[in-house]
């Protein structure tokens, strides 16, 4: 593979929470312009995964790479650099509470410093406008909000600053069907309209046949032996559905 091509990487990833494993000498490559989704049972480290992909965690052993660079390797500001090319959906939209819903999206943009003045509000109505909501959201505060509204104006968030790499985890936790299938069709509509690449942490099935152009499954350490690969399966939803894998069956079912 083209490294020049690889946006984030894992090279023997391993990872402890106090002294509980999580992660096994993981090693995976994600490529401009794929979509991924990172699924497993509870308990099998997706979100500790996206986390020590984008550098808010570290890994215990091993390195995580973001667009070439070691993570390990980088100064404050290097890594603020970085960061500033990742946008993130957290699981709980993770909206500030004291501050409109203008006020969530602009805050990125002014850290940024990239928009300000006049061009703000318009920035922001236009983000708005890119997750299906208009300029009357502006002014309500998150408590005002449902959990579908919330996780749209979180999307809008996190696309202000023009992305290389959108992260998503549990993009609908918590939403019905109908939400679901919505906030679905944004991560795709975003990719379409972005030259974006995306890791996308889901249990849903809808979303990984919607979205996904390749899965990547983890098993809980505590079903594997000392000897067991922990990613059980990478590759095409298709081809995740049409598995034989009694492990992956088990997860499907």
């Amino acid at each position: 593979m083209d490294t020049s091509a690889v946006v984030a990487a894992f090279r023997g990833v391993s990872h402890r929470i106090g002294s509980h494993p999580v992660l096994r000498n993981i090693s995976l490559e994600v490529s401009a312009g794929q979509t991924v989704c990172i699924i497993g049972e509870s308990g099998c480290g997706k979100t500790v995964s996206l986390k020590l992909l984008v550098g808010l965690m570290t890994p215990t052993a091993g390195e995580a790479l973001l667009f070439g660079s070691p993570l390990a390797s980088l100064g404050v500001n290097e890594l603020r650099a970085v960061r500033r090319r990742i946008g993130f959906l957290f699981q709980g939209s993770a909206l500030f509470d004291s501050l409109s819903v203008a006020e969530n999206i602009a805050y990125p943009m002014r850290v940024a410093g990239k928009i300000t003045g006049d061009d703000l509000p318009k920035e922001v109505i236009a983000r708005l406008e890119e997750v299906g909501l208009n300029a009357a959201a502006m002014t309500k505060f998150p408590s005002e909000l449902s959990g579908g509204m919330q996780k749209r104006v979180a999307l809008a968030r996190a696309l202000s600053t023009n992305p290389e790499l959108m992260c998503y985890d549990e993009p609908t936790t918590g939403l019905d069907p109908v939400m679901t299938e919505v906030i679905n069709e944004l991560i795709v509509q975003t990719r379409q309209r972005r030259p974006l690449t995306s890791i996308v942490v889901t249990h849903e099935l809808r979303t990984i046949r919607r979205v996904a152009d390749r899965v990547v499954m983890l098993s809980p350490l505590t079903r594997l032996g000392p000897d067991d690969p922990q990613v059980i399966f990478d590759g095409t939803p298709d081809a995740l559905f049409d598995s034989s894998d009694p492990r992956v069956r088990r997860f499907l079912a």
